[in-house]
């Protein structure tokens, strides 16, 4: 079992209407200004949860998708090569200042899905404005990977290889904004921004579904039957990536000042549980080669650490729970096993084996799509 945390998705955003603020030249640049206004009103309703369209209509729209995230991503799809072609254009003049003043004027606002003050404020989200469509897109691009990655949560356990290639996908997309979009924001140091908005941020996200995509390629492994011993390193490999991505967020506290502590607890208790399961494997593979004393050494080590890291949230616990359950019935009957049989030393701390990790999971880059239409603006 995998801990989940669906919160990145959750983003919300205000209206934009394209045409009302940018001043087309010639009826088809007037008709795709009206087509990404239309695209982006379809995401705005669904992720702000005022479509008033039932279900079985938005199923017939869709061509028969019954998955709300699937049709979510769909309509991403169809809206992100318009807003890629428009965005080509408007740099072209990006220095006229009737442009910059349109840019302006779409007023570009976006929620944070892992800030603290987002997710308690009682009169609803906390909007965040950028002036720069980079923003748009970005936040766009963001709200798509975490839907990749939820649905990759969504068709576990029944397709273990689609869900892995959507981890490594959400990782891909995650990695382009952190590389390649947002940078470009940062020289708006001045302008509040939302989390997600941030390249570090990314780069956590992207690190995250690498390591999501690791532990959906263990459960693959697990049922080929591969070596306790490559299990144990694959696991460590897991805790070593979340590692990562913690020494992110505390290198940058000014940044992340705000962020949820739920997701910092997703984050810390993942990392605790593959660390609990990399020992488990690993007691089973000194155990294999007769150090059973070793090996009890090692899931004592391991229950210490694991009662020690439990989380709060009630689902990840209860996870937490059977793993720590099951760790120490194989204890006891490693200890029985040593008491009358092998009587041997039991070693503790810097005596015991130190768990090496193996990370293999890898992302899959993204590449934008530009609907190729040529636009041309009054200015």
């Amino acid at each position: 079992m995998m801990l989940h945390y669906l919160q990145p998705a959750k983003l919300q955003s205000k209206k934009i209407v394209f045409e009302d603020v940018f001043s087309a030249r010639d009826p088809a640049t007037l008709e795709h200004l009206k087509e990404l206004s239309s695209r982006r009103r379809v995401i705005e309703e669904s992720i702000n949860q005022s479509s008033f369209i039932t279900e079985a209509i938005a199923r017939e729209i869709s061509g028969g998708l019954t998955s709300h995230c699937l049709r979510d991503l769909q309509k991403l799809e169809q809206y992100l090569p318009l807003l890629e072609n428009l965005i080509f254009h408007v740099d072209l003049v990006c220095s006229n200042h009737r442009v910059l003043r349109w840019i302006l004027e779409l007023q570009i606002r976006w929620s944070s899905a892992l800030s603290s003050s987002s997710l308690f404020n009682l009169r609803g989200p906390k909007f965040f404005q950028i002036d720069n469509l980079r923003y748009e897109l970005g936040m766009t691009l963001y709200l798509y990977a975490a839907l990749l990655r939820e649905r990759a949560i969504e068709i576990l356990p029944a397709d273990l290889v689609q869900s892995a290639t959507l981890f490594r996908e959400a990782s891909g997309v995650f990695q382009h904004l952190a590389n390649e979009v947002f940078p470009s924001l940062q020289s708006a140091q001045s302008v509040e921004r939302p989390l997600e908005a941030t390249p570090s941020m990314c780069t956590v996200m992207s690190i995250i579904c690498l390591a999501e995509a690791q532990a959906v390629t263990i459960r693959k492994a697990e049922e080929k039957g591969t070596t306790v011993g490559l299990l144990a390193k694959l696991h460590y490999g897991i805790t070593e990536l979340l590692g990562e991505a913690t020494a992110i967020v505390y290198s940058n506290t000014k940044e992340y000042k705000d962020i949820s502590s739920s997701f910092l607890e997703f984050i810390s208790s993942c990392k605790a549980l593959h660390e609990l399961r990399s020992r488990k494997y690993l007691a089973e593979s000194v155990k294999i080669g007769e150090q059973v004393g070793v090996a009890v050494g090692v899931l004592r080590d391991a229950l210490i650490n694991g009662k020690r890291e439990l989380p709060g949230e009630e689902s990840w616990r209860s996870i937490f729970g059977k793993e720590i359950d099951a760790a120490a019935d194989m204890l006891r009957k490693f200890e029985n096993e040593n008491e009358f049989v092998w009587h041997e030393k039991i070693p503790s701390g810097d005596e015991l084996p130190r768990l090496q990790g193996n990370k293999i999971a890898n992302a899959l880059p993204y590449h934008p799509k530009r609907w190729e239409r040529e636009l041309n603006f009054k200015i």
